[in-house]
């Protein structure tokens, strides 16, 4: 009897130590073949939840995966036109319409207000390259330097060559704070200074990163001053420090947008996030629109968090 009462405890250990190891397994089963998050249910519910209009587009360009929220949208660019502006004036470079290398002077009547380095921090009559005013007007958003780079290759000029190249919706409208030079007056009406899509965003970024739009040194020189894109409370906010980003942001009171391409584990992925009629109009970094943009990088970032075919 003593013997009898002796195994009882053991039977019962390990008859609970198998059912322990049959729910350890049968977890690790089910969680081995949940299926992964996917870009949508990542991306919708803060899409939603944002007080404003709301226009997206990502794809992995070595993959193909892609995610669109009404991302045929018009939408106004902000500053982010500056980005087909600097591929425009590469592009009459390549022609020889204009040189990038030439001089320009920069003289009062050129200097405007809002963001940039030559108003504020240049001295009138400085002289520098057409290049260095391509770098400033993406690095640091300069509208001084904007203006300066259209009057080298004409206002008009971007959206016609971004018409014939298949983004018919990518237009500058005018100079920055210049309204009276519009040669698009009724969308200058309706978007401000310039309009896009972010479909056409993203397929302008696959363009430059495949090198198909212009010459291989030309894409390569233009991605290299997209990656000096200052704006850091955007698309790199919430990246894992040392993540390549090639992009440019734009701000309004009630606008805020990002276009570009996270260099992510699982390949580089074209993001676009554009948003207007935003209630957050605060120019602050917790800005929601500019959240928006963050939040959304960071999810495409994690999505594509590992090499693609790797578990």
């Amino acid at each position: 009897m003593l013997e009898s009462r002796n195994r009882a405890p053991k039977t019962f250990l390990a008859v609970a130590l198998a059912v322990v190891a049959s729910i350890t397994i049968h977890a690790r089963l089910i969680g081995d073949d949940a299926p992964s998050p996917t870009l949508e249910s990542r991306l919708l519910p803060m899409i939603r939840a944002h007080k404003g209009k709301v226009a997206l587009a990502v794809k992995n360009l070595n993959t193909g995966e892609t995610y669109r929220y009404q991302a045929d949208q018009v939408m106004p660019t902000a500053s982010l036109i500056k980005f087909p502006v600097m591929v425009e004036a590469f592009r009459q470079a390549g022609e020889k319409k204009v040189d990038l290398d030439s001089y320009i002077t920069l003289e009062k009547k050129d200097k405007v207000p809002g963001s940039g380095v030559l108003t504020y921090h240049f001295s009138d009559g400085s002289r520098f390259r057409l290049r260095d005013a391509v770098r400033l007007m993406i690095a640091f958003s300069d509208n001084t330097a904007t203006n300066l780079v259209l009057d080298a290759i004409g206002i008009g000029s971007t959206a016609a060559t971004m018409e014939k190249l298949g983004y018919p919706n990518t237009k500058i409208h005018s100079k920055v704070y210049r309204r009276d030079s519009s040669v698009f007056p009724e969308r200058s009406k309706k978007f401000g200074l310039g309009s896009t899509s972010p479909d056409e965003m993203i397929r302008l970024c696959e363009a430059v990163h495949r090198k198909t739009i212009l010459t291989p040194t030309a894409c390569d020189e233009m991605l290299a001053i997209l990656r000096t894109c200052e704006d850091h409370d955007k698309l790199p906010r919430f990246l894992p420090e040392g993540t390549k980003v090639a992009f440019k942001t734009g701000s309004l009171d009630d606008t805020r947008t990002a276009a570009g391409i996270i260099e992510c584990p699982g390949g580089p992925v074209a993001v676009c996030v554009m948003t207007s009629d935003n209630e957050d109009h605060r120019w602050v970094p917790d800005n929601a629109g500019n959240r928006l943009c963050a939040d959304v990088a960071r999810a495409v970032y994690d999505h594509f968090g590992k090499p693609a075919g790797k578990p």
